[in-house]
């Protein structure tokens, strides 16, 4: 279906149709030279030493996974509330996700339900910096000072963001952004690792290479049984490096409008905003409500064409996360409201004043 107004117009300018046309026209069409200026891009943005190109956010967490040592046997913590992907990685690696609440004000990961988690079986925590609002790091950093677990961020929505002024990619022990479509800086598919460990990097370089390692002036395969292919071609990479050029703009546009957004529906009784994290810097990636009775606005604003969505999903209301090899821990009532309330709204670079004073209308609308 077609929307008037959609929930996010990818921003293609005539510089990414140029920067592809040039990888055309080069013939060197897989992983390569732009994959390469692409990463550099990222890795200079956030204050990184290494950034590594995937295929998609999803098998960059895999491999970050298995990078740190994480297998058959080990617990990793992830919020209830987040895409599937984030639990699906940690069973791809063969481990135990375990599943614990968000907090019901910021819809991040419940801090402290998150200690109580801990064992000695746990070997990560995979936070979610939902939308694109930042974590917490002071209280991240004072459980992994006493509990010794690794923290890979799932910040898929959240490049841009940053706490206490420190980027959002160079804070965790490794971060993953995704690229995909709904993201304001997109590839069509693929993600980005980011840490500043030399020999986690070197073994996710290896990984994504076919299980290949780097050995003077020629490749070597060292690990056949723990390697594949998730590189990033130059002509993915060639859409994100053209859009990275003009990060900047557009992360400035989409805080102008979601500021808007926030302006126009500050105090409306029926519309609540999920809170920023103090000390934070929200990149807003998605803006988010929560109402009541969400699917029936959902409905009513998509028949007016306007294109809303929900959230994400609350994981252990799914069978896929019921069953063994999954470890539920507690009640999940800030995910379950979540789940239930959350809407997000149109949100794109070109986004006119008109179009998101009638979004704002329709849904006050609708909710009254």
């Amino acid at each position: 279906m077609s929307y008037r107004i959609p929930l996010i117009r990818p921003y293609i300018n005539d510089r990414v149709k140029a920067l592809v046309n040039e990888v055309l026209d080069s013939g060197y069409l897989t992983e390569g030279p732009v994959t390469t200026r692409f990463e550099q891009a990222v890795a200079s943005y956030v204050h990184v030493n290494h950034a590594l190109a995937f295929t998609s956010c999803t098998t960059g967490l895999e491999t970050a996974l298995r990078a740190i040592g994480v297998g058959s046997g080990d617990e990793v913590i992830v919020p209830d509330y987040t895409y599937p992907a984030t639990a699906g990685a940690v069973k791809i690696v063969d481990a135990v996700p375990v599943i614990v609440d968000v907090d019901p004000e910021t819809l991040l990961i419940d801090y402290r339900k998150m200690e109580e988690a801990i064992t000695r079986n746990t070997k990560a925590v995979i936070p979610v910096s939902l939308f694109g609002n930042p974590l917490d790091f002071d209280r991240l950093r004072d459980v992994q000072d006493r509990f010794g677990v690794c923290i890979v961020e799932d910040a898929a929505c959240a490049l841009g963001s940053s706490f206490q002024n420190e980027k959002t990619g160079t804070l965790s022990d490794i971060t993953v952004f995704s690229f995909h479509p709904r993201k304001f800086i997109t590839t069509g598919e693929g993600g980005m690792v980011t840490t500043n460990n030399s020999n986690w990097a070197e073994s996710m370089h290896r990984y994504k290479h076919f299980g290949m390692g780097r050995v003077t002036e020629r490749e070597e395969v060292q690990f056949l049984s723990t390697g594949s292919n998730y590189k990033m071609s130059n002509i993915l990479a060639a859409v994100g490096l053209a859009q990275m050029e003009a990060f900047e703009e557009l992360l400035e546009r989409r805080r102008s409008l979601a500021m808007r957004y926030l302006e126009l529906l500050q105090g409306h009784p029926e519309v609540k905003i999920p809170r920023t994290t103090d000390k934070g810097f929200h990149s807003y990636q998605s803006f988010a409500v929560m109402v009541s009775e969400r699917d029936k606005v959902m409905k009513q604003m998509r028949e007016q064409g306007i294109e809303v969505q929900i959230g994400t999903y609350s994981l252990h209301q799914h069978p896929a996360f019921q069953g063994r090899g999954v470890r539920l821990r507690g009640q999940y009532s800030g995910s379950i409201r979540a789940f239930n309330e959350t809407l997000v709204l149109p949100l794109y670079h070109t986004m006119t004043e008109e179009e998101q004073n009638e979004v704002v209308e329709k849904l006050i609308a609708c909710v009254e």
